[in-house]
């Protein structure tokens, strides 16, 4: 496994230098400019300000020095914020996107699972039937639809939790953006168990343990819970990106201090450097969170073979 580790470590070098690549000729493809703006600067004004970020050199020029600066850890200077580089950005988005997403993720398998096993185990009941159309309500309706209703009613109506803003430290600010993330992950979790678990549950190996006289519970968690989360684990990397993708307006409509609203905002300011920081966070998040997946395979089902 060690060997496959590390193989598939060096294969990700090479995959997130292509999207640098790919992400830095499109953004300056992109009509516009970082200077342009409804009233246009004087030409010897925009020449200074390029030739200081050096914008004014051929793209092939920008880009060998953009990959010096990152072999050196440097993702360059915003050029909206003027006082920020894009690392400090990073540095002070990063933890709170990290934040919302791994605990939108956490609860999403830990209500996911829980519901499809017992939507598999009541089989064709109103409590199955009921667990997979809420299943489909929380897969069609996106993220950035539900987080208003729920700021309107749990902080409007209510007023339990706040609608917007940050707090550090603070959990109650996190709690409706983390409902509305999780919510289409875990709807496909609890399918996705739901399907894995009827079919473990026919196997030869579990009528083999029921006939044993073995309870339900030790069945379930003991024999049948490893397969079964086979496809869920090869869901997560899809799931990650789902939640990451959900952030970019989630973090924007919350008032939520991190990195995807940081890209949203460098996207539409056309912030070069800003706008590729966060793509290769978001980039190397993903090829981590693949290779993490394949590394779960192992301890799911140890037939798999990580020779080849």
């Amino acid at each position: 496994m060690v060997r496959y580790f590390l193989k598939r470590l060096a294969g990700a070098v090479p995959t997130l230098f292509i999207i640098i690549t790919i992400a830095f000729f499109l953004i300056r493809a992109a009509p516009g400019g970082p200077f342009d703006q409804e009233q246009a600067l004087p030409p010897e004004i925009l020449a200074n300000l390029e030739s200081a970020y050096g914008l004014d050199q051929p793209v092939w020029v920008q880009y060998g020095r953009y990959l010096r600066g990152l072999a050196h850890g440097d993702f360059g200077p915003s050029f909206k914020y003027k006082d920020f580089s894009v690392t400090e950005l990073i540095g002070q988005g990063f933890p709170v996107t990290l934040q919302l997403g791994v605990m939108a993720l956490s609860l999403a398998l830990a209500i996911g699972i829980p519901l499809g096993t017992l939507a598999a185990l009541r089989h064709n009941s109103a409590a199955d039937y009921a667990t997979m159309s809420l299943a489909v309500i929380g897969i069609a309706i996106p993220p950035f639809v539900v987080l208003p209703f729920l700021g309107l009613f749990f902080g409007v109506y209510l007023g339990w939790l706040p609608v917007a803003g940050w707090e550090p430290g603070s959990i109650r600010h996190l709690v409706l953006p983390v409902i509305a993330l999780c919510l289409p992950p875990l709807a496909y979790i609890a399918r996705l168990t739901r399907g894995s678990m009827l079919e473990i549950l026919r196997s030869q190996f579990i009528r083999t343990a029921f006939a044993k006289g073995l309870p339900l519970h030790v069945v379930i968690l003991r024999h049948a819970m490893r397969p079964v989360l086979l496809p869920v684990a090869s869901y997560l990397a899809p799931a990650v990106a789902s939640i990451m993708t959900g952030s970019l307006v989630v973090e924007s409509i919350a008032g939520l201090p991190g990195i995807g609203r940081y890209l949203v905002q460098g996207a539409l300011n056309r912030d070069y450097t800003l706008v590729m920081g966060m793509v290769i966070i978001y980039s190397a998040l993903l090829i981590a969170m693949g290779l993490l997946v394949d590394l779960l395979y192992a301890w799911l089902d140890p037939r798999i073979g990580f020779d080849a």
